[in-house]
């Protein structure tokens, strides 16, 4: 059997057969056991008084459990799917969802109930269904997405047969996986692409500038082409080299998120910002790479593309504030063997720790162009009382002397994440 959903994909159903099995999948209820012990007392009230006509009472009670265990009791499967549009939403979207129940026995009450992952519901996830053999029911609801994966598990299914003598209540497995990207947003370029980048071999065609000039040798490494192999070099050292280019065209572009778990309260705003900013290089046929600075850090290497802006937005829409005291030395680490060099460094960070800020000082240090996106933590607290607003204003006092001191390492922007970020950028960079 095929099951088409929303926009055409195929959903598997999951069954889940309720005859009674090995294990006691279907239960008697407590008003079956309420009938057994009247069958049981009305003969002995009957011995008791010597009135044997009273035992005829029991036939009504024999008559209901004989028509529901043998019409009534489940002995067929059900089959049940959940079927969504796609696996890709933007934050704060409403999607809606489905639930498709059939079975292959008449039943009078199966109520089913779709496990939802802490998303916030409108509508109800749940309803109660009266189905003939193969008839196939439906209900509809909708949740909010928020940023990050969210796995829908399974339902939790319950029948009753009409007399109420009956019962299974069990949880179905059905897997769906949902991912919440963060909110897109238009942002002019913070920084300038023009420059000369070092590469090795053909170049990808989406790149626009001039050729390809010789820059100097190194030694050859796995992976390189065999023509960039310079042969003469190779005979006078001994030692297989290779030519190395420089070429006139758009410098690579890193990220690197401060995932700390102090920046908590704007954590979403970096992520944003991210996003937008990669969405904007990849407009601009830019090569790009991202570093998240989580404790276990990932790193994404430099390339272009839709297929690599959707991987890197994938992780973003994942991370989380972190246990991470060492930005700084992870930071150096990739420095030292994988960020490319002169590549322009986009650097997201409220610059809350002194790990953050000497994470800036030794990328200027290398000769990196950074620029800094430094949401400030201040702007999103509202200050309620005369006290709090005087604090307020010498904690933003701190931190203006802080970026007067940084002013040297990069172009810092400092973020008032109520007003948009591009409004941001204009005010520091004049555009």
């Amino acid at each position: 059997m095929q099951n088409l959903g929303l926009g055409g994909l195929q959903y598997q159903p999951s069954v889940v057969p309720l005859e009674e099995q090995e294990g006691g999948e279907v239960s008697p209820t407590s008003k079956l056991a309420l009938y057994l012990v009247a069958l049981w007392v009305i003969p002995t009230f009957s011995f008791l008084l010597l009135r044997w006509s009273l035992v005829y009472l029991v036939l009504p009670y024999l008559t209901l459990l004989s028509v529901s265990y043998l019409f009534f009791k489940p002995t067929g499967k059900v089959e049940i799917w959940r079927v969504v549009s796609h696996n890709r939403f933007l934050e704060g979207q409403e999607i809606g969802i489905e639930v498709h129940v059939k079975t292959d026995f008449r039943v009078d009450y199966l109520h089913v109930r779709d496990l939802v992952p802490g998303l916030e519901v409108i509508g109800s996830p749940e309803k109660v269904f009266s189905l003939r053999p193969g008839e196939e029911g439906v209900f509809r609801y909708k949740v909010k997405v928020k940023r990050g994966i969210h796995r829908f598990e399974g339902f939790r299914v319950s029948y009753r047969d009409p007399f109420g003598f009956f019962s299974s209540d069990r949880f179905v497995d059905h897997f769906t996986e949902i991912v919440g990207v963060p909110v897109l947003y238009e942002v002019q370029t913070p920084y300038s692409t023009k420059g000369t980048k070092i590469t090795i071999g053909p170049l990808p065609s989406p790149l626009t500038g001039g050729g390809i000039e010789f820059h100097s040798i190194r030694e050859y490494q796995p992976g390189d082409p065999l023509k960039v192999i310079n042969w003469k070099a190779t005979a006078r050292i001994g030692k297989i080299m290779a030519n190395e280019f420089e070429s006139e065209r758009k410098v690579d572009v890193v990220f690197v998120v401060d995932a700390s778990r102090m920046n908590e309260p704007v954590f979403d705003h970096l992520i944003r910002a991210t996003a937008s900013l990669m969405l904007n290089a990849l407009n601009d046929g830019t090569s790009f790479g991202l570093l998240l600075a989580e404790e276990v850090p990932l790193w994404v290497r430099v390339d272009y593309g839709k297929r690599h802006f959707f991987k890197c937005i994938d992780f973003l829409s994942t991370a989380r504030p972190d246990n991470n005291n060492f930005i700084a030395y992870q930071v150096e680490h990739l420095v030292k063997t994988s960020i490319p060099p002169r590549a322009q460094i986009v650097y997201l960070s409220p610059l809350l720790t002194e790990e953050s800020r000497n994470a800036l000082k030794t990328l200027a240090r290398y000769g990196y162009n950074v620029v800094v996106i430094s949401p400030n933590p201040n702007s999103v607290y509202e200050p309620k009382t005369e006290e709090e607003r005087i604090a307020m204003e010498l904690v933003q006092l701190k931190r203006k002397a802080m970026f007067r001191n940084l002013a040297g390492y990069g172009t810092i922007i400092d973020w008032d994440v109520k007003k948009p970020l591009e409004v941001a950028i204009a005010e520091v960079l004049g555009k």
